[in-house]
């Protein structure tokens, strides 16, 4: 298999190169060393100095000062390649973590139409369970989405990347010694943690729906996305999402800070050990 060759580039001129060079360095630690352990992935992430001069092949992953309203972060070019964008904020280590969590999902499912048939689940009130073994779902595979909270993050280089779901996700059942997510943080099939959320098609309405657990502090909510208009599910989903998380994270991270910091060190110490036995 040929490798998927992944350009970080900056269109905002505030992150210094040291820095964009010091991410796409993680980034590539990232997807050569810990995505391929539980996905088929082959890729390679570095920098690009100069974000009007792309060189062919390469799968953008761009930083911007901000996203139109409704618009998220995964984009397919006219040719249906893929590319990402990802506001950065000066003075702030968020972006290096949604740098990530794009990057991993487009080398997932780079069409953005990947479906995992699967048990069905519901909300009960403050968390999501099956539906007993009753009925199935088909899920769009969203490799960071059910733990893309700042709270389950780890570090490569003192660099901070996503943690992300690995295939055992989808088992019908929980099995003992199974890995749900790489830093180990979700411990059963379909477990949705707080700040994340999870999308599928009903194969009975065909419409797509979600559960979307943004604010940690209330229960998970169940949202109907309506029937896709073609093209990508997942464009289709983050176009319905990305808005809502944006503005919660952006009201809430100040105020959270002090508890992320330490959910943060235990999870990168999580990482490290996973990470530690694939060198």
């Amino acid at each position: 298999m040929l490798p998927v060759k992944v350009g970080l580039v900056d269109t905002t001129g505030t992150i210094d190169a040291q820095t964009m060079a010091a991410a796409a360095a993680a980034l590539n630690i990232q997807v050569t060393r810990d995505l391929p352990q539980y996905w088929p992935v082959s890729a390679t992430v570095s920098y690009l100095p100069n974000h009007r001069n792309i060189p062919p092949g390469y799968w953008p992953v761009q930083l911007v000062k901000s996203l139109p309203p409704g618009e998220g972060g995964f984009h397919m070019t006219a040719h249906n390649q893929p590319y990402a964008k990802v506001i950065a904020t000066p003075g702030s280590e968020e972006w290096t973590v949604d740098a990530s969590h794009e990057t991993i999902e487009m080398l997932v499912d780079p069409n953005g139409n990947r479906i995992q048939n699967s048990t069905a689940i519901h909300i009960a009130g403050n968390n999501v369970v099956d539906n007993g073994g009753a009925g199935q779902f088909e899920f769009l595979v969203e490799a960071c989405d059910p733990c893309e909270a700042d709270d389950y993050t780890y570090a490569i280089n003192g660099i901070r990347v996503s943690d992300f779901i690995t295939p055992h996700f989808y088992d019908l059942q929980t099995t003992p010694g199974s890995r749900y997510s790489f830093t180990g943080a979700i411990q059963r099939p379909r477990q949705i943690l707080p700040g994340g959320y999870i999308s599928w098609t009903d194969p009975q309405t065909m419409e797509i729906q979600q559960i979307l657990w943004v604010d940690p502090g209330q229960p998970p909510q169940l949202r109907n996305l309506g029937r896709a208009p073609g093209g990508s599910l997942r464009l289709h989903v983050e176009n319905h999402t990305h808005e809502i998380t944006r503005a919660h994270n952006a009201k809430t991270r100040p105020q959270r800070e002090p508890e992320l910091a330490k959910a943060r060190k235990l999870f990168e110490a999580m990482g490290e050990v996973r990470a530690k036995h694939y060198v």
